[in-house]
């Protein structure tokens, strides 16, 4: 896990290898995101799969973080987190995860923060949001043949001015 710098905050430093997955195999929204939190726990220090779960699930109770175009992005604030850690996953058939514009999501962000790092969580959550609003953007990141490529897209996508 990277300790992030709000001024400076990079997606392809949060986002590695062993927290992307390509083959989201839940049926519904709490499926997708208990493995996403599993991708999560497994790939960081976090402490109890269970709280994420909870808080991941209490913040999708407020509304939905399906943001349309196919695209999720469940997220939380939680106290005892030291660092922020973001995964990506992505479902061939997508769900139903209650998208604004109805349709199935495919991919999903999942952010988690440290409760008192307001800052650097909203300045993620606009990034991963300016990242997807592209219809092309999102054909790229559905079309990936790997995690590798997944990776490089937001990668090249950041050194752009």
């Amino acid at each position: 896990m990277i300790a992030v710098d709000s001024a400076n905050v990079k997606l392809s430093s949060l986002l590695k290898d062993n927290s992307v997955e390509l083959g989201l195999k839940g049926r519904n929204k709490a499926e997708i995101i208990n493995e996403l939190v599993d991708i999560i726990a497994k790939s960081s220090r976090a402490k109890s799969r269970s709280m994420l779960s909870c808080a991941i699930m209490e913040r999708e109770k407020l509304g939905s973080t399906a943001l349309g175009n196919g695209v999720a992005v469940p997220h939380a604030k939680i106290e005892g987190i030291k660092q922020t850690v973001l995964a990506f996953g992505r479902s061939a058939e997508g769900i139903d995860f209650n998208s604004l514009d109805g349709g199935k999501t495919h991919l999903f962000f999942m952010l988690i923060s440290p409760k008192d790092d307001i800052g650097a969580h909203l300045k993620i959550l606009a990034k991963i949001s300016h990242l997807i609003k592209d219809r092309f953007m999102v054909s790229l990141f559905k079309n990936a043949k790997s995690k590798k490529e997944v990776l490089s897209i937001i990668s090249n996508l950041e050194k752009v001015p």
